[in-house]
């Protein structure tokens, strides 16, 4: 068995290996572009010898894991900050990284994550691709808002409805303020039958995942927040307490108390962000419909800020949805907002 710790990087990759029979170990560092690094760890499959790798979770590696899984090698995946805070020396540097991680599996210490599998990754592109056309469809509308609003005309919403858009369409603009509304409108009506079509995809993945029908039984939740909370959160049995849920979604503040004070600052945002954006939308989505979400807000924005309320509404619903996808039920107004809501053995909703 060969162990080896890879700090990884998206050109090239240093790696600190420790062969358990013999004892040898060493430092290398192979390219990605040419090739070498592939063949490195082909040469190993064909010598026979067992592998097993360890590496921070980071971006842009999935062909480098899919190239693990196909040469059935182990691989580790470590939670960037606490490799951080095991390393000792002040001294960084690509080779230091590789023996830290090298070091933290022998003596097995290596703080793993959980890792989403292929189909997983995959669903996730399919919201992140929704995700960011509406971004772009939203930058769109707003640039044909300016253009009406330059022109003294403030229509809102009503500018894209189909008398709104007549108007806009008869606006007299110079030369190249109306080409600039021609394209854009082109784009948005382009983007449009895309943006529909994602939808209907997402619902149609939410449908075929239980858990995820369970959730949409929460007011304000819909096939989007709720096939992005099963995804990204994976599975309950990961989190021992709903508190966590919060922390890894990133919606908790920061926090540098001492001596008895107590500073607060923003949310941490260390978790997903598309999640965390999801479950805020959702979160105003209830309020609006559900008079208990509707008090609690309201009460949270008098005390504090309209948008510190809306985070801690969202916070609160990702704490609720893990209860109910842990528990097994679906929702009831049964235990709203309880001290004991969502605990083991209470309950929570009928199952």
């Amino acid at each position: 068995m060969m162990i080896i710790g890879v700090d990884y990087h998206p050109s090239f990759q240093a790696i600190a290996f420790f062969v358990e029979e013999t004892g040898e170990c060493g430092e290398q560092e192979l390219n990605h572009s040419d090739g070498q690094a592939e063949k490195f760890y082909r040469d190993l499959k064909q010598r026979g010898i067992g592998v097993r790798v360890g590496m921070e979770a980071t971006g842009y590696s999935r062909w480098f894991e899919r190239l693990l899984a196909e040469l059935g090698f182990e691989v580790w995946m470590g939670d960037p900050a606490e490799i951080k805070a095991k390393r000792v020396k002040k001294r960084k540097t690509d080779r230091e990284d590789a023996r830290l991680l090298l070091k933290l599996m022998l003596e097995n210490n290596f703080p793993q994550v959980w890792v989403p599998g292929p189909e997983n990754r995959d669903l996730r592109q399919l919201l992140w691709h929704r995700h960011r056309l509406v971004q772009m469809r939203t930058r769109i509308m707003n640039q044909l808002q300016a253009l009406a609003m330059n022109e003294g005309y403030r229509w809102k919403k009503k500018l894209f409805s189909e008398q709104g858009r007549a108007q806009l369409e008869k606006l007299a603009l110079a030369p190249w303020g109306s080409r600039r509304r021609q394209e854009l409108l082109e784009l948005l009506d382009r983007m449009n039958p895309t943006i529909e079509e994602l939808t209907a995809a997402v619902e149609q993945e939410a449908r075929k995942q239980p858990e995820a029908l369970r959730l949409m039984t929460h007011p304000g939740v819909g096939p989007l927040t709720a096939l992005a909370y099963v995804l990204i959160i994976g599975t309950p049995t990961r989190f021992q307490r709903g508190k966590q849920i919060g922390t890894y979604v990133g919606m908790i503040p920061c926090e540098e108390s001492s001596a008895r004070k107590q500073r607060l600052g923003h949310i941490s945002k260390q978790g997903n962000s598309l999640l965390r954006f999801l479950l805020v939308e959702a979160a105003q989505a209830a309020t609006r419909s559900h008079p208990d979400w509707r008090r609690r807000y309201m009460h949270l924005a008098m005390r504090r800020h309209k948008s510190i309320a809306k985070v801690a509404m969202g916070r609160r619903l990702a704490i609720r949805l893990y209860w109910m996808w842990r528990n097994g039920c679906e929702y009831s107004q049964s235990l709203e907002f309880g001290s004991y809501a969502g605990q083991l053995g209470t309950g929570h909703g009928a199952k």
